[in-house]
């Protein structure tokens, strides 16, 4: 059945196949860079779910800037949540931060779904008798725009049948996602379009979407998802994320649904993600990113002399104490900027090649 709606013509499965082998390519790259990299990923995770949080909560219409939701979450213990927007963003916030330590362990069942949707939405005061529960009342996805105007974008399943259509699509995803029959990245954006489509809950269904989808993408080895916000992504194109599931949309339950235009969206998404998480990863080479001054002086003086010993560098640098010297060396060779040979006295410092 779910299968049907990803049968597409010949030059579509090239122009889907094409983005997928460019997305796996630096899935494998990111893996090597994870594993040398530690506190400016730390950074960069910090930003990007700031942005997630911020975009996520403004495409269901909150108004919150960044800069609002990190003062509030950097105060969250002493702050009272007075508005909808503070309610909201804290929710996510805690959603978010869950998947990211926990992806491994979560499943992709109705149990945990509905326990994803209470945390999302824990502190909203409206959503007390509905939160964690599916909807009894119709409803329909509607877009939010800043002035306030609401536009009807497509109609959703009847309350009386989101039981049987969520098992459904459970179901089915998992039995992809384990068997590998049909690659991740098109059972994801799959399964995203038919949550989306159910609307399963009253509210928070697009925010729970997204959650979904880095859930998903994480379990299954895109480990970059973190670093750089595919909700902002979808926010700065709100409009195309739109159209992409109104164009599947518009013949649901017929033989005519077909959501090539949506996988396509959600494939250039990842790809526009991983073409600014790439951008910023070099501008963090080339300008030493997270070292501060003296450890960048420490690390010229042994680029320039390379290989040498620990005297070499105090002679080359009298300001500072051997002990300071000690401290930055240990710092180097832990954030893979620098390699040490040999032991005690003996050891000497070169740069670390990009290879190793």
């Amino acid at each position: 059945m779910f299968e049907k709606k990803i049968e597409f013509d010949f030059k579509t499965n090239q122009e889907i196949l094409k983005r997928i082998s460019a997305i796996d390519g630096f899935k494998s790259v990111w893996l090597g860079i994870e594993k040398k990299e530690s506190r400016y990923l730390r950074e960069l995770r910090q930003i990007a779910t700031i942005q997630s949080i911020g975009s996520s909560t403004r495409i269901e219409g909150a108004t919150m800037n960044d800069e609002e939701i990190k003062s509030l979450l950097n105060n969250i213990k002493i702050t009272k949540l007075k508005s909808r927007d503070e309610q909201d963003v804290v929710g996510y916030y805690e959603a978010i931060d869950m998947v990211y330590a926990n992806f491994q362990d979560i499943q992709l069942t109705e149990n945990y779904i509905k326990q994803l949707h209470g945390m999302l939405l824990k502190y909203s005061e409206k959503d007390v008798r509905h939160r964690g529960k599916y909807k009894n009342l119709p409803n329909k996805v509607v877009a939010n725009y800043p002035d306030g105007q609401q536009k009807g974008i497509f109609n959703t399943t009847e309350p009386h049948l989101v039981d049987k259509e969520i098992m459904e699509i459970l179901q089915w995803t998992n039995v992809q996602l384990e068997q590998s029959s049909i690659h991740p990245l098109l059972t994801i954006p799959l399964f995203v379009y038919e949550f989306l489509s159910i609307h399963p809950f009253q509210d928070g269904n697009g925010r729970l979407s997204r959650l979904l989808t880095t859930l998903l993408l994480l379990k299954h080895g895109y480990s970059f998802v973190p670093y750089i916000s595919f909700e902002n992504i979808i926010e700065r194109q709100k409009k195309q994320y739109y159209e992409a599931l109104m164009l599947g949309q518009k013949n649901r339950y017929s033989k005519k649904e077909k959501i090539d235009d949506w996988i396509l969206f959600f494939l250039d998404c990842l790809q526009e993600m991983i073409a600014l998480l790439g951008k910023k990863y070099d501008v963090h080479k080339e300008k030493g990113g997270y070292l501060n001054p003296r450890q960048k002086e420490v690390l010229e003086a042994i680029r320039v002399n390379q290989p040498v010993k620990f005297s070499d560098i105090i002679a080359a640098l009298p300001a500072y104490s051997q002990n300071t010297i000690k401290k930055d060396l240990i710092y180097l060779v832990n954030e893979h900027q620098i390699e040490s040979i040999g032991r005690n006295k003996g050891t000497v410092y070169h740069i670390r090649s990009a290879n190793s």
